[in-house]
């Protein structure tokens, strides 16, 4: 019995991923959707442990793009890329192996990429990055913060950017940690991550972001997961398969 073809869907809003996945059910029946994911992050993870045939990215998603999540991505599949902006270079996308779908959804188009996909199966392994380059070149930067407003006690701080090594989720709290001292945000990891330089702040784990710099050293524990250390931080941090990519080289 042949296996089932399988997708993932990723796209923060839900009323606009649960109509995809109507539209899906209707024109390709046979197709699993393995995953749904609201946000960037979620979708590595997901398209890591999955390994679906057919991946629909959103591209603007909280805590990753979907340009970013296809760019770290290391498991083949057929990519179909989600905009509500025509402005993002509809011929770059025409000439890459992959597909775009603007919202909303029409019937007629995403019939059309249904047939695209499936001519294409199985999935096989595609460079998207120049294809990605050339798209991310086109996006309006979004504002990096420079500066912190977090409470130690019941004192407020303002913590510069360039002091932090950490930002950690603990339970309702976000943790931003210097080299002498921590202190707290109400703001989780998710709305973080897209106003931090992606070359200076790198995601770890579903809950920790870390500054490159302040990375002391990489080791895979006794069951072969990696751990990192900073400096200035005791404890080591796991990093999560999705994001093992990042210390291949190391």
């Amino acid at each position: 019995m042949t296996a089932p073809i399988t997708a993932l869907i990723a796209e923060d809003e839900e009323p606009q991923r649960t109509e995809l996945r109507g539209m899906l059910a209707r024109l390709w029946p046979e197709l699993a959707v393995v995953a749904e994911c609201d946000n960037g992050i979620s979708a590595l993870e997901a398209w890591t442990s999955e390994k679906p045939d057919v991946v629909f990215l959103d591209i603007r998603m909280p805590g990753l793009g979907g340009l970013e999540v296809a760019r770290q991505a290391g498991s083949p599949a057929q990519v179909v890329f989600i905009t509500a902006h025509d402005e993002f270079a509809i011929k770059a996308f025409d000439a890459g192996a992959v597909d775009y779908l603007l919202k909303p959804i029409r019937t007629d188009r995403l019939t059309e990429t249904v047939a695209r996909l499936r001519s294409r199966q199985p999935a096989t392994q595609v460079d998207l990055t120049a294809l990605i380059d050339s798209l991310t070149g086109r996006l309006k930067p979004v504002e990096t913060i420079s500066w912190i407003t977090a409470s130690i006690g019941d004192t407020l701080r303002m913590i510069h950017i360039g002091e932090v090594i950490l930002f950690q989720s603990e339970e309702k709290y976000t943790r931003v940690a210097t080299a002498t001292d921590c202190a707290y945000i109400r703001t989780p990891l998710k709305d973080l991550m897209p106003k931090l330089d992606p070359e200076v702040f790198w995601r770890v784990h579903r809950n920790a972001i870390v500054r490159v710099s302040s990375i002391r050293q990489v080791k895979p524990d006794g069951d072969g997961r990696l751990l990192v250390w900073l400096h200035g931080i005791a404890d080591p941090l796991r990093v999560s398969d999705a994001f093992r990519h990042r210390f291949r080289a190391m």
